[in-house]
């Protein structure tokens, strides 16, 4: 049995607003036998696409191989738009070693709840995946149920949106409605090339292909997370 721990800590700053929320990279991160491409940090394997989105969206010229200026790259665009980066899972046991959400059992989850009560500023969750077993929404809604807490549907479109309220002062109710904050969660598609055939049924992919035959998944990936990051 593989005990696969989550080999960065939570990225987080003062004034950061949004957190991108996640499972864990693949094992060889955990272990530290990144591949040549690999950027050793967060969503840094080389064939996670999260990166190549955002270096898209924002034009960055990012470096992708195990270098520290790479590294430096990543962290100077999440602090610049105040974003952090805070995988859900702490970590798993696995019967065999792969990046399989489906694989992990006795997992550890991290206290999400607690880094948005310690970052006041934060107001979104941009989840790197929907609510299939053992994805970050799937997590998440476990994770706030412990709290006594649960997901509100905003919209029910691709990417799901929902929100909760958080109590200010304690997990307890209050009556004043004034105590509480509303965080909004952002379910993206997930950067996998496992979730291109779910991506090709769907109806706007189909029409956006229709209108263009050179449209693909990877376009339509940007043009989501385009909105949000």
């Amino acid at each position: 049995m593989f005990l696969h721990q989550h080999p960065y800590p939570p990225f987080i700053n003062d004034d950061t607003t949004k957190l991108i929320v996640g499972t864990l990279p693949p094992p060889r991160f955990s272990v530290g036998e990144l591949l040549e491409k690999d950027v050793d940090f967060c969503y840094g394997s080389y064939y996670n696409s999260l990166w190549l989105f955002i270096d898209k969206i924002h034009h960055l010229n990012l470096r992708f191989d195990n270098s520290e200026e790479a590294v430096d790259q990543r962290k100077a665009f999440l602090i610049a738009h105040k974003i952090g980066i805070c995988d859900i899972v702490a970590s798993a046991e696995r019967e065999k070693i792969d990046a399989s959400d489906l694989g992990m059992s006795n997992i550890e989850l991290r206290d999400i709840i607690g880094y948005l009560k310690d970052f006041p500023n934060i107001d979104t969750l941009l989840f790197t995946g929907g609510n299939s077993k053992n994805g970050p929404e799937y997590f998440f809604r476990k994770h706030l149920k412990s709290y006594g807490l649960k997901l509100q549907v905003v919209s029910n479109e691709v990417p799901r949106i929902h929100e909760f309220r958080l109590p200010v002062q304690s997990k307890t109710t209050v009556k004043n409605s004034s105590e509480y904050r509303t965080i909004k969660t952002v379910s993206l598609t997930s950067g996998s090339g496992a979730a291109n055939i779910s991506i090709s049924r769907m109806p706007l992919y189909q029409h956006l292909k229709a209108k263009n035959p050179n449209f693909n998944t990877f376009d339509f990936r940007v043009l989501q997370y385009r909105e949000f990051i």
